[in-house]
């Protein structure tokens, strides 16, 4: 059996581009390299602009919350108002039970 060469496999992950070396009479994985990882920006300009946006962006959304806290009160007594009219509305009837039905 020591003269036997061992066949191993070297083999790209489709999803993730990992090299993986599989023996061939197992099937089992001997090891495996993972693929560099990617740069997420390709200098600090991109970078440097990336960030900028994500303030700008935490600035109006921040700015948004204020604005519905601001029209959260006059909001809530619309709705206090309709709920108000639509039971001074609705008929006035007592809700009718199992045992009643006896």
């Amino acid at each position: 059996m020591a003269s036997k060469k061992e066949k191993i496999f070297e083999v790209a992950c489709p999803d993730c581009a990992a090299m993986l070396r599989i023996d061939a009479s197992t099937g089992l994985v001997i090891s495996h390299t993972p693929a560099p990882r990617k740069r997420m920006f390709e200098d600090m300009e991109a970078a440097a602009q990336a960030m900028r946006e994500r303030e700008d962006r935490k600035e109006s959304i921040f700015r948004q919350s204020i604005d519905a806290e601001k029209n959260k009160a006059d909001l809530l007594e619309k709705k206090f108002a309709e709920a108000l009219r639509k039971a001074k509305d609705a008929p006035d009837v007592k809700p009718l039970r199992e045992f009643d039905l006896d």
